[in-house]
């Protein structure tokens, strides 16, 4: 017999490892009650480091860190405008034929007509936000299902394009118009590589977010709310920091930020706001947990609903902006199947069929999912008809997925 188990053990003895083993098993659980949260963002993780081998280290190189921001610019931003959609129990097929849409609309002001392009922009996105207010209309207040009223938009708008353009390409457009999406932040200390601006802004973009997240904790843990393990806190919030620095390096010794990106990080802040700390976020959804609930309770469903489908219109004409630019002329086909990458990438991002589930977050960690897939398959070479498949394999996962939880739960 060993001499420690001879002896009767001290008082506190064996605390320290049963300490750890109670640290690791709340770890294990906060993981496992936050699995769609997580769960996407570990498959971004583990996406992106197969790419980076498979590709001998191109993935991660600055300039196709670039490129990748600026191939997925526009479907982040429609896939938070369609997250709204979604999590109110709607769907939005009409958002490619929109992006063409406006993007034609844009140039034919700009090229034909030599419209300033402080005019232009503002009024494609009102001519946006109008598009959407109109089959949100339909959808709200007529119920007739968002299915039918977007497909028949699809359709609309794809045509319009096609009258506007009279089948023909415009462009180029004035450079400061090219500027919305091919644009850098300059250096303001002028050093050139690495760009100075862009290392600071992203320490402080990760101090900022460390500072709010701690706020946060503390606000939380004083209301009596369960908080995440104090273990787990530290390395998610380091972790996410560290990788912002890591990224604004790597950016920096390029040429810095993309405008774009920018545009991409203020969406992201002012709808995940809305979303976590507004009333008008939860009722959204309210709305699509339960309708007839949300109704009975006083929430204004068919104002909610017109307003969702309006505010996807505005985002889908800025995306449409976004790509004329990146493109430099405006064709006929543009945005064909944007609509299917962009309701992918909120699946993919954790959002439930039913409605009612979703993240910012989710939604944007989603489209660069599909953005790093694209982007992995093209650079190893696999043909596009592969990557179709693959990309719908994986989007049949995420639903799987999402579908596999809820009934666990239930």
């Amino acid at each position: 017999m060993s001499e420690v188990s001879a002896r009767e053990k001290q008082p506190g003895e064996g605390l320290g490892d049963n300490a750890v083993e109670g640290a690791a098993v709340s770890i294990a659980s906060h993981v496992k009650n936050h699995l769609r949260e997580y769960g996407m963002l570990f498959a971004l993780v583990i996406i992106m480091a197969f790419f980076q081998v498979m590709t001998d280290g191109t993935l991660m190189r600055p300039v196709n860190l670039t490129n990748l921001i600026l191939q997925n610019s526009y479907i982040v931003v429609m896939a938070i405008g369609m997250l709204l959609v979604i999590v109110a129990g709607h769907i939005d097929l009409s958002v490619g034929s929109v992006v063409a849409f406006v993007g034609a609309v844009a140039a034919v002001m700009l090229v034909d007509y030599n419209l300033p392009t402080l005019f232009v922009i503002p009024a494609c996105l009102a001519l946006g936000f109008m598009i959407g207010a109109a089959q949100g209309y339909w959808v709200a207040y007529w119920r007739i299902p968002s299915f039918i009223v977007t497909l028949a938009g699809m359709l609309v708008f794809r045509g319009l394009t096609l009258w506007v353009l009279q089948g023909q390409s415009v462009g180029p457009f004035p450079r400061s118009f090219q500027l919305l999406s091919t644009g850098f932040i300059p250096d303001i200390f002028g050093v050139g590589q690495p760009n100075v601006t862009a290392i600071l802004l992203g320490t402080a973009t990760a101090a900022l977010l460390l500072f709010m997240a701690m706020r946060n904790r503390r606000r939380n843990l004083s209301y009596g709310i369960e908080e995440e393990p104090f273990v787990f806190f530290v390395a998610k919030n380091g972790l996410l920091a560290a990788a912002i620095i890591f990224l604004s390096y790597l950016l920096a010794t390029y040429r810095g930020f993309p405008n774009v990106m920018i545009t991409m990080a203020v969406l992201a802040a002012a709808y995940t706001f809305l979303t976590n700390s507004t009333t008008i976020g939860r009722r959204i959804y309210a709305l699509g947990g339960n309708l007839k609930a949300a109704k009975l309770s006083g929430i204004p469903t068919e104002r909610l609903t017109f307003l969702t489908f309006a505010n996807m219109g505005m985002l889908a004409a800025l995306a449409g902006l976004i790509f004329a630019a990146r493109l430099n002329t405006a064709t006929p086909k543009a945005g064909v199947a944007f609509e299917l990458d962009v309701i992918a990438a909120v699946f993919i991002g954790g959002a439930s069929m039913s409605g009612g589930v979703g993240k910012i977050t989710g939604a944007i960690i989603g489209a660069f999912i599909m953005g790093v897939m694209n982007n992995g398959m093209s650079i190893v070479g696999i043909g596009i008809d592969y990557q179709q498949v693959i990309k719908g394999l994986v989007l049949l996962a995420a639903v799987i997925f999402d579908v596999y939880n809820k009934n666990k739960s239930a």
